[in-house]
């Protein structure tokens, strides 16, 4: 298979949605020596699960069948733009390149058709107001965060090294 049949496999595992109530049409498909070894949906709302989007489904297939969390020589090919939490798992995962069809921008434009109709469909935040946030310090961040008892949770990582002696 080459890039254009990877790809077109994800975008048909984002077409799959159209028929799956519950589901968002966004698809992935995770590629070692050139061949899929994971796929992957978006089930966010079936699921209960804002995590669940086509990439981060798509790596945990491939690290629960790898048993591993190394995915380093793998490509990522999804039907949308990762978004930041995406991205950030990618990174976290050790993929080695991305393929994305459309933008994450489509897809804003995509909601905001849906949400002339329905209003269900407001979006509680906005994928590129998203990169902003988590790309700056924790301080600035929209989100008050606080930290407490660092000293208490240290000991934990020293006894999580030690015991790896």
């Amino acid at each position: 298979m080459n890039e254009e049949a990877f790809m077109r496999r994800a975008i048909e595992l984002a077409a799959v949605s159209l028929s799956i109530t519950g589901t968002l049409p966004y698809g992935a498909v995770i590629v070692k020596n050139d061949c899929i070894i994971a796929e992957g949906t978006n089930r966010s709302i079936v699921d209960c699960d804002p995590t669940s989007h086509g990439e981060i489904e798509a790596i945990r297939n491939a690290c629960r069948d790898l048993r591993t969390t190394d995915l380093t020589g793998c490509d990522m090919y999804t039907s949308c733009e990762p978004c930041a939490m995406c991205v950030a798992t990618m990174y976290m995962a050790g993929i080695s390149k991305a393929f994305y069809a459309t933008t994450i921008a489509d897809s804003k434009q995509m909601f905001s058709q849906l949400l002339q109709r329905d209003p269900k469909w407001v979006r509680r935040f906005d994928p590129l107001d998203v990169q902003v946030e988590v790309a700056k310090p924790i301080e600035n961040r929209s989100m008050p965060a606080q930290q407490l008892l660092q000293a208490e949770g240290r000991e934990i990582f020293d006894a999580f090294v030690k015991a790896q002696a």
